[in-house]
C-alpha cells in the first residue's frame, strides 16, 4: 500500500494482499483473460523452478557410492519415494525414465511454491513498496492461473503418451469407441463423455491445489490481522496461532505437493491404458 497512507480496514488489507502485481495495472476481469500477466505468479514460479532445477542438479552433483550426507540421503529418499510410486502405475520402463524425473520435478517445484506462505505475510510485500512495488502475491500456487497452467501441462503430457503408445489413429478410434462400445450410434455420445473427462480431471487437478493453498493464504493473513491489534492478548495470539497454524501448514503444502505429483502420475498412467 502506498507510504504516508491511512492505516488500512481489515478488509482493505486483505483484498491488499490479495491483489496481483500484473501487466495491466487492473484486475482480472473474468475467469479467462489473455490481456492480464500476473508478473508476481510469474517471476515466483520460474524463480523457484530454477531453484528446484538448482537443487536437484547440485544433488545429483554432490552424490557419492560411499556413506551419504543428510542432504544426499534426504534427496535419495524423495527419489527412491517417487521411483517406487512411478514403478506401481507406470509399467512401462521407457516411459518411467522421462515420467518418474517429471513427477520427482513437480514435487519439488510445488513444494518451493506452496512453502512461500511459510514467509511472514508482510516480509516481501513491505521490500516490495521499498522499490515502488505496491501489490504482489508470492504464493505462485494461490493463483488459478499457475495452479491450472501446472494441469495444463500434465493433460498435454497425456495426450502425447496417447498418441505414443497407441498412435494417433489408435488414440482417435479410443475417443470415438470408449467408454460404451464401437456402436456408430454411440460414437458422439463416447467422444462427449471423453472429452467431459479430460475437462474434469484437468480442471480438478488444478482446482485442488489452488483452493487449498489460496485457503492457507487466507488463513495466515488473518493472523497477521490479529497481530494487528493492539493489545497484549492480540499479539500473544497472534505469535501462538500464526506458529500452531505454520506446523500444520508444513503438512499441508507437503500433501499437495505429494498429491499434485501423484496425479500426474495416475493421469500418465491412465494414458497408457487401452480401452
Amino acid at each position: 500500500m502506498a507510504a504516508g497512507s491511512a492505516a488500512p480496514t481489515s478488509g482493505e488489507y486483505i483484498v491488499h494482499h490479495l491483489t496481483h502485481l500484473n501487466s495491466t495495472g487492473h484486475a482480472q476481469k473474468s475467469v479467462i483473460d489473455w490481456s492480464v500477466i500476473n508478473i508476481d505468479t510469474m517471476f515466483y514460479s520460474i524463480l523457484l523452478g530454477l531453484a528446484t532445477i538448482f537443487v536437484l542438479w547440485l544433488a545429483a552433483r554432490k552424490s557419492t557410492s560411499g556413506v551419504p550426507g543428510r542432504f544426499q540421503a534426504a534427496v535419495e529418499i524423495l527419489v527412491e519415494m517417487v521411483s517406487e510410486q512411478a514403478k506401481g502405475i507406470i509399467h512401462s520402463a521407457e516411459s518411467r525414465k522421462f515420467v518418474a524425473p517429471l513427477a520427482l520435478t513437480v514435487f519439488v517445484w510445488i513444494f518451493f511454491m506452496n512453502a512461500m506462505d511459510l514467509l511472514p505475510v508482510d516480509v516481501l510485500p513491505k521490500i516490495g513498496e521499498m522499490f515502488g512495488i505496491h501489490y504482489q502475491r508470492v504464493v505462485a500456487t494461490a493463483d488459478l492461473n499457475a495452479a491450472l497452467g501446472m494441469s495444463l501441462g500434465v493433460l498435454l503430457v497425456c495426450i502425447y503418451y496417447n498418441i505414443k503408445i497407441k498412435g494417433i489413429g489408435g488414440w482417435v478410434h479410443e475417443l470415438f469407441t470408449a467408454p460404451f462400445g464401437s456402436h456408430p450410434l454411440l460414437y458422439p455420445v463416447n467422444f462427449i463423455m471423453q472429452m467431459i473427462e479430460f475437462v474434469a480431471k484437468t480442471v480438478s487437478h488444478g482446482m485442488r491445489l489452488f483452493g487449498n493453498m489460496y485457503a492457507g493464504e487466507l488463513v495466515f493473513m488473518l493472523i497477521a490481522l490479529l497481530g494487528g491489534t493492539a493489545t497484549v492478548f492480540g499479539f500473544v495470539g497472534h505469535v501462538i496461532a500464526g506458529s500452531i497454524w505454520a506446523i500444520f501448514h508444513i503438512l499441508i503444502i507437503t500433501l499437495q505437493a505429494f498429491i499434485f505429483m501423484m496425479l500426474t502420475l495416475v493421469y500418465v498412467g491412465q494414458a497408457h491404458e487401452a480401452h
